[in-house]
């Protein structure tokens, strides 16, 4: 069977550079590799295939032969006339995978694994007021949170005992393990059985966090509201996530906010806004309203001939701006108020008005009408 373009097996074009050639290497390794495809016989046989295409493609010389002679004339040469691919029976895949996929995919991580390790983020929700929000506040919540263990400090072993390296991972956390397959040794990690994969050992744990280091608490922590906040902002508090692990630092904790909606007013920007109703006769003539604010009652002035839907604004009434100390204004919508029913002196009132103004309103004598029949 002829072989298969080592191109084509790569993914890449002829005129692929090192490091096109080098990430589509990276990517299809990945995917091909037999521990990730434990039920695809065929994952060997397609694994070691993009690795013979890689070695040759990634080293100048053997590219340059390969463009010149082909596969076939370059795997002869490359095994003494064995067959295609006999000369990548002794291939170094350890070698190999961790020069080009790098310590995360072998060795790098499982030596890093054993050292400090950083704590879990949290993440919590917490409503407040229209005036905390507006005004700023302090809050109390309870966060249930992995701590380092008070008892031993996080060092995971009693009073009369210490921590020390694991001599059977050298404080790695994880051990390579070779397996010869047919081609090749084949090197994996996995973690180490003596530590657990904490890279260290105890002989004596602590008895409160059973050697871990760390226990689950439920930790009441207070939270300062900064003046302006709005609906669904986040505050992050550094280092009140979760502890690390061997002395790792800690996460931090989320505070996703939530504003309850307000009886009177709602927000625009740094704007408060609420309505307040008015008669007739005071907005055509003017009046003082008193309307509720952020800080209290306070009056306001009603101009003469003020129309349903005018806006009354108050300078600085509104709400801080976030990290500033400028406040935006609060905004009056006013609303007309018609009367549903009227006294006989009311109504005597309005009648005299409207012939005032020329206006066509219902007479008295359709009113009396009205009376008389019942309606």
């Amino acid at each position: 069977m002829a072989a298969r373009d080592y191109y084509e097996i790569l993914g890449v074009g002829r005129t692929a550079d090192d490091a096109e050639i080098k990430r589509a290497f990276r990517k299809l390794a990945r995917q091909w590799h037999p521990d990730a495809n434990p039920g695809d016989p065929s994952a060997a046989d397609r694994f070691k295939e993009i690795g013979l295409a890689y070695s040759v493609l990634s080293d100048p010389e053997k590219r340059t032969r390969y463009d010149q002679m082909g596969a076939a004339a370059f795997e002869a040469a490359e095994s003494g006339g064995g067959g295609p691919g006999a000369g990548f029976a002794g291939f170094g895949f350890e070698d190999l995978f961790e020069s080009v996929l790098g310590e995360a995919f072998f060795g790098g991580r499982a030596r890093r694994r054993g050292g400090p390790a950083r704590g879990n983020d949290l993440r919590v929700a917490l409503q407040i007021t229209f005036e905390q929000a507006a005004f700023g506040a302090t809050r109390e919540i309870t966060v249930p949170r992995v701590e380092a263990c008070e008892t031993c400090g996080g060092s995971g072993a009693a009073a009369d005992s210490k921590r020390r390296t694991c001599a059977t991972c050298g404080g790695a956390g994880r051990v390579r393990v070779g397996r010869p397959t047919p081609f090749g040794q084949f090197v994996t990690e996995q973690s180490c059985n003596q530590c657990g994969g904490t890279g260290s050992v105890v002989d004596h744990p602590c008895a409160d966090c059973r050697g871990q280091g760390r226990v689950r608490r439920r930790r009441t922590i207070q939270v300062q509201i900064p003046a302006g906040i709005d609906d669904g902002r986040r505050l992050r508090l550094v280092g009140e996530g979760e502890a690390g692990e061997r002395g790792g630092p800690p996460g931090d904790l989320y505070v996703d906010i939530g504003v309850a909606p307000h009886p009177q007013f709602r927000r625009d920007g740094q704007d408060v806004i609420s309505e307040v109703t008015v008669g007739l006769a005071q907005a055509a003539l003017g009046a003082e309203v008193q309307v509720e604010t952020l800080e209290g009652p306070q009056s306001v002035r009603v101009p003469e001939g003020t129309q349903p839907g005018d806006v009354l604004r108050l300078r600085g009434k509104g709400i801080v701006v976030l990290g500033g100390h400028q406040r935006g204004d609060h905004r009056v919508v006013v609303r007309l108020e018609v009367p549903r029913q009227l006294s006989a002196q009311e109504r005597e009132a309005l009648r005299h008005y409207a012939a005032a103004r020329g206006e066509r309103v219902d007479g008295g004598e359709r009113h009396l009408f009205r009376r008389v029949l019942g309606h």
